[in-house]
């Protein structure tokens, strides 16, 4: 098989049960520089990897999204473009995400959204009930099942960036998040740097609305000179450190940034500190705000 220059497989394909979390571990890997597309016809797989794949015998790594939004006769297709991406040289893996029934119930209860089977007025309960028929032959050609029933966001990504993409970098990867203190300090996290003592855009009627990732909120944040001194001071902090952490073969470390609300501030400082590693080429970097998603 042909393979890229690191350890990753160059392809991974997505699939299980709507709101088993197939969003977050598509997005978590194109995070980590994944050229990913989602829904994609199952019978157009082997053109996708051929269209993306250069010229130099190095493959990207790929992610693509395949569930029971396809027309049951594209997944009947899976089989058949999967062995054809194999003739092509390229390595892949087949993952599904499972979720338990009253979970998924809840999940839809608590975001209100729409299950893809349940136009035409089918119940919820008998439209999950439906798509495990039909993502059963999916399922049963996965290399890995993952059930996500006891798996948060947060722990969802930081599988993906230990387990599903292990080999994606060679240094060390990092989950960079925000959160609310309201809500308490994420467990996991190594490093833990308050933004309540920060200017506040919520006080701003303008920004209120907006959250740290929006222009406004960035450019009235960088225009404070308490958050200038703030960023330089956490951004020295991190270049001193974290090389030291990687020279001790640490793997991977989350750095938490929280605020009152989660909203603004910490999020600002998780995006703009996620980029500033990204720069500065120390590994795979993912970002995360708890209170967003």
């Amino acid at each position: 098989m042909v393979t890229s220059n690191d350890n990753a497989t160059p392809l991974i394909v997505v699939s299980g049960l709507s709101g088993s979390g197939k969003t977050v571990v598509l997005r978590t890997l194109e995070d980590l520089d994944y050229y990913c597309v989602d829904n994609l016809p199952a019978e157009l797989l082997p053109a996708f990897v051929r269209s993306v794949s250069g010229d130099d015998g190095h493959p990207p790594r790929m992610a693509v999204g395949i569930d029971v939004r396809n027309r049951s006769r594209d997944l009947d297709h899976l089989p058949a473009s999967l062995s054809a991406v194999g003739a092509l040289g390229i390595d892949y893996q087949l993952i599904f995400l499972d979720t338990r029934d009253e979970v998924l119930i809840k999940r839809y209860s608590d975001t209100r959204r729409r299950h893809p089977l349940s136009q035409g007025g089918l119940p919820l309960a008998r439209a999950i009930a439906e798509e495990r028929q039909r993502l059963g032959p999916l399922k049963a050609l996965a290399a890995q099942v993952i059930d996500s029933s006891d798996m948060n966001v947060h722990q969802l990504r930081r599988w993906v960036v230990t387990d599903l993409a292990a080999g994606a970098s060679d240094g060390l990867s990092l989950l960079i998040e925000s959160f609310a203190y309201r809500r308490g300090v994420p467990a996991d996290a190594d490093f833990v740097f308050d933004a309540r003592c920060l200017p506040n855009p919520h006080w701003e009627p303008s920004l209120r609305p907006l959250s740290g990732r929006d222009a406004g909120v960035r450019d009235w944040l960088r225009g404070q000179e308490r958050v200038v001194e703030y960023v330089d001071g956490v951004t020295t902090f991190l270049d001193t450190w974290l090389p030291r952490f990687a020279a001790e073969t640490r793997s991977y470390l989350t750095v938490a940034f929280g605020c009152t609300g989660g909203r603004h501030r910490s999020v600002f400082l998780a995006e703009t500190l996620a980029e500033h590693c990204r720069a500065r080429e120390y590994g795979a970097v993912v970002s995360f705000h708890r209170e967003l998603e």
